[in-house]
Formats: structure tokens, sequence, C-alpha cells
């Protein structure tokens, strides 16, 4: 089981910019794909931002793409999460997440069998 942490969330206003973190355990991170999630209040949970083993691949949500940039260090077992440009409708509990099986591409929650604890991110108007 990996374990994940989460951390760099905060209030900002709009237009600002935040750099989430998540640490993982175990000596095998640089084999797993990690994934950003974010869910607010009153809705459903929903897929940001991933990147694979090597960090050479990443994909975004459309509402995110542009902003948002994904990027790993798995010398410091570390996955990133740099927010731009941020607007309220960004604001959520933001999750990290791991998979530790290849697959090509996953997005959805299902795919990702670890879960941070999450940080919270509110855009003020």
């Amino acid at each position: 089981q990996v374990q994940l942490v989460e951390s760099g969330g905060g209030l900002v206003q709009a237009g600002g910019s935040l750099r989430l973190s998540c640490a993982a355990s175990g000596r095998t991170f640089r084999n797993y794909a990690m994934g950003w999630f974010r869910q607010a209040p009153g809705k459903e949970r929903e897929f940001v931002a991933a990147v694979n083993w090597r960090g050479e691949i990443t994909y975004y949500a459309d509402s995110v793409k542009g902003r948002f940039t994904i990027s790993r260090d798995n010398a410091k077992n570390t996955v990133y999460l740099q927010m731009n440009n941020l607007k309220p409708e960004d604001t959520a509990l933001y999750y990290c997440a791991a998979r530790t099986r290849y697959m090509e591409y996953p997005r959805a929650g299902s795919d990702f069998g670890s879960w941070g604890q999450g940080t919270q991110v509110t855009v003020s108007s």
C-alpha cells in the first residue's frame, strides 16, 4: 500500500497561483502513475491531471489545460501540481492518487488504488 500526503493548499485570489505537492512512501514510487483529482462541495470527484511513471507523458482535464502543470521528481518521491491563473471554480479538495500497475492513460478514480487525505484549495473572486 502506498501512503500519500498532500500539501500546499490554501486561500488565493482569482488569477493567483499555488503549487500542490504529494509525497509518497515506498521505494518503487518511480513505477507508479500519479494523478490529481478534486472534489468541490456537492459535486462528484473529477479528474484533474496525471503523469506516467517517467514523467514524460502528462494529460489534463479540459477545464485546467493550459493553466495547470503536473510534474514529478522520482528522486524525492514527490508529484507536483502547479496551478496558475486560478479561478473560483477551481475551489475544491484536491487529492493525490497512485496507480501501481501499468495502465495506459488512467484517468478514472477507479483506475487509482491509493489516495491521500486531500488538501483544500479555495479561490476567492
